[in-house]
């Protein structure tokens, strides 16, 4: 291990088992002991000693583990490209919908592991190391995404380690809101196919396409069929849209869960397409969605174009255990290096820190 790993572990392992100068206990918002409960976890080694506390006081049991993870990489943390934070009122209508488990989580009991305000969960991010996240909001109607944009620039001003987030939905204005948002600062945009039911490829958003592709900002799409499929999800759609626009940044979420080699495809055609892997290749998505073995050369063959993501907090699961799913894929330190924090780091432009 070089001094740099050495002193990056030492440090990270310091506060993870409150030898660093971090203080506070806190309360536990997660249920991660380290090897959770259930099928979920059965790859997950013990809980170290001990969490490190996060800004405000909060603690989350799993977050020795989390930050041992990134320590044992030689890496200053983590950069999480798909995490959710929108207004309160909207997230707990979210949570709402997963508790009764509505027609787009494919009908799966889907426990939130991190429901709880927004301060606790940023402080528990943090605490995790996430160095840059987002805010990955999303319309299901028209007329939401401009209030939505709107919210999303204040949010990005009072939390300057999430990387400014905007969406768009296919209506008219939308290639006025988009630059808009632009202007104001977005790093990255979502667009939500499966919940907006909408066609990527709507005449509509070609304006709105060009202004992202010219302008290089990435957008995280969930264009994949999973949990539940969609009218317009699937490769098509979105290869349409490619086809007009190859230089836009499109990231497919999840992997493009269940169509992977689909969409592996699609990467492969496209040197600004990536994928982020937000709920792929855990326990809880393997048993819906298992991700073909044969494919695993092309995911790293596409190492520096797949990123980070994991969907805190609407996850039923333990953080630590979407690191666990991709270390036990074994292709080896320097892939998750790219995947869990140098792919992101690159592509936002993140200083060193």
């Amino acid at each position: 291990m070089s001094d740099h790993r050495a002193a990056r572990e030492a440090d990270a392992m310091a506060d993870a088992t409150g030898t660093g100068t971090g203080t506070g206990t806190g309360r536990v918002i997660g249920t991660d002991t380290g090897t959770g409960t259930g099928p979920e976890s059965a790859d997950a080694p013990g809980t170290p000693t001990g969490a490190a506390p996060a800004p405000g006081g909060h603690v989350d049991p799993g977050t020795a583990e989390v930050r041992g993870f990134w320590a044992r990489l030689g890496l200053p943390g983590l950069v999480d490209v798909h995490t959710h934070f929108m207004p309160e009122r909207v997230l707990r209508k979210v949570w709402r919908y997963f508790d009764a488990l509505g027609p787009l989580t494919g009908g799966v009991e889907w426990p939130i592991t991190y429901r709880a305000d927004e301060e606790e969960r940023l402080a528990v991010l943090r605490g995790f190391g996430a160095r840059a996240f987002t805010a990955m909001i999303y319309p299901h109607k028209a007329g939401m995404a401009r209030w939505l944009n709107d919210w999303a620039v204040g949010f990005a001003r009072r939390t300057p380690d999430c990387l400014h987030t905007a969406t768009l939905f296919p209506e008219p204005g939308v290639e006025t809101y988009v630059k808009e948002a632009l202007d104001a600062g977005a790093r990255v945009f979502k667009a939500h196919v499966q919940v907006g039911a909408y066609d990527p490829g709507d005449p509509l958003l070609d304006p709105a396409w060009g202004l992202l592709a010219e302008a290089g900002v990435p957008v995280v799409v969930h264009c994949g069929s999973g949990p539940a499929p969609g009218r317009y999800t699937g490769p098509g759609p979105v290869a349409g849209v490619l086809t007009r626009h190859p230089r836009l940044r499109l990231v497919v979420a999840h992997l493009g869960m269940p169509e992977y080699e689909d969409f592996l495809g699609l990467a492969e055609r496209y040197g600004e397409v990536r994928l982020d892997t937000t709920m792929a290749l855990t326990d809880f998505s393997e048993r819906l969605a298992p991700f073909p073995r044969k494919a695993l050369p092309r995911l790293a063959a596409l190492g520096d174009r797949v990123l980070l993501g994991t969907d805190f907090p609407n996850i039923p699961y333990p953080y630590v255990h979407q690191l666990h799913a991709l270390e036990r894929l074994g292709l080896g330190d320097d892939w998750l290096r790219a995947v869990c924090h140098d792919n992101g780091a690159r592509l936002f432009g993140l200083g060193t820190p």
